[in-house]
C-alpha cells in the first residue's frame, strides 16, 4: 500500500469542489442516427461522431440563449440577489481523456463560437486536441501549473478565477460536453460546472418504429443534466428535444458530404432495415 499527492488530476479536483454546489437534473433520450451515420459514411473526410453532437449543440444553444448561462456569483447567501449571466455565444468545454506528465487525466478542450462553425471546422478543433502531445499545447498551461502549485495556492487561484462570469466561458465554457461512445457505454450523466451538460453514449443497432413497422437503426443515448439554480426542467427538455431533432433531421450546412442527399423531410420515411434483416 502507498500513499501519494496527486498532482496531473489536480484540476479535476478543483474542479469537483467548484461544482459540487451545482444542483444537477438529469434527463435523456434516445436519438435515431441514420441521417447522421448516412452523412459520415459518404464523406470523403472522417468525421468524428462527437463532432456531429458539437454541431448541433452550437446551433441548439444558439436558438435557447437562457440555457447558455450561469449562476452569478456571489448566491446563494443570505444578503446576496440571485443573478443569472447569459452569454452571447456559444462555447462548448469538450471531456477528452489524456495523459498528463504520465498519468491518465481528463482535459477540457473549449470550442468557441460554437454556433457558427461548421462540421469540418469543428473536426479540425478536434483533431488537433486529440493529439499525441495535446497535454503539451499551450491551451493546457493552467492545467499543467496547477499540479505543480502547492495544493492551497491552487484552489485559491482556480477559485479566484471563476469570480468574473465573463471567465468562466474561457474557463469552463458555456455548455460541456461528453463523450464515451468509444467504449462500450450506452449512457451516463455527469455535470461540467455549466449550466447544461451533454453526455452521448455509443451508437448501436436497435429497432425503432416508422410508419407502422419495425426496423433496425443506429440509436444513440443522449443524456442532459441541467443545474436547476438556472434553469427549469422545462427549458431543459426544450433544449434536448431540440438536439435530438436536429441530429435526427441532421443536413450538413457546408455541403460537405454525400450523405447529405439522404435527407428526407418526412422523418418515417427514413432508411432503415426491417428486423431480421442482416447487414449486407
Amino acid at each position: 500500500m502507498s500513499t501519494e499527492p496527486v498532482r496531473a488530476r489536480r484540476h479535476t479536483l478543483f474542479f469537483l469542489e467548484y461544482a459540487a454546489a451545482q444542483r444537477p437534473v438529469y434527463l435523456d433520450t434516445e436519438v435515431d442516427m441514420t441521417l447522421v451515420t448516412a452523412h459520415r459514411a459518404g464523406s470523403e473526410r472522417r468525421y468524428s461522431l462527437v463532432s456531429y453532437l458539437l454541431l448541433a449543440v452550437g446551433e441548439v444553444l444558439g436558438r435557447h440563449p437562457e440555457a447558455n448561462a450561469v449562476l452569478a456569483p456571489g448566491w446563494p447567501g443570505r444578503l446576496a440577489t440571485p443573478k443569472v449571466t447569459r452569454f452571447p455565444s456559444v462555447t462548448a468545454k469538450l471531456a477528452l481523456d489524456r495523459p498528463v506528465e504520465g498519468q491518465r487525466t481528463v482535459l477540457s478542450a473549449l470550442l468557441p463560437g460554437l454556433e457558427h462553425q461548421t462540421l469540418a471546422g469543428i473536426q479540425d478543433t478536434v483533431d488537433r486536441y486529440r493529439g499525441p502531445d495535446a497535454a503539451d499545447l499551450p491551451e493546457f498551461t493552467a492545467v499543467r501549473k496547477l499540479g505543480r502549485l502547492p495544493a492551497p495556492l491552487g484552489r485559491l487561484a482556480f477559485t479566484a478565477a471563476l469570480r468574473r462570469p465573463e471567465r468562466r466561458a474561457q474557463i469552463l465554457g458555456t455548455v460541456a460536453v461528453s463523450s464515451l461512445g468509444h467504449r462500450p457505454v450506452e449512457a451516463f450523466h455527469s455535470v461540467g460546472g455549466t449550466a447544461v451538460t451533454i453526455n452521448a453514449g455509443r451508437v448501436t443497432d436497435r429497432p425503432v418504429a416508422r410508419a407502422g413497422q419495425v426496423v433496425i437503426a443506429p440509436v444513440m443515448r443522449l443524456g442532459l443534466a441541467f443545474d436547476h439554480r438556472v434553469v427549469d426542467g422545462g427549458t431543459a427538455a426544450d433544449v434536448l428535444g431540440d438536439l435530438k431533432q436536429t441530429l435526427e433531421e441532421f443536413h450538413d450546412r457546408s455541403g460537405g458530404g454525400r450523405g447529405e442527399a439522404v435527407r428526407a423531410t418526412d422523418q418515417d420515411h427514413r432508411p432503415g432495415r426491417p428486423v431480421g434483416a442482416r447487414h449486407p
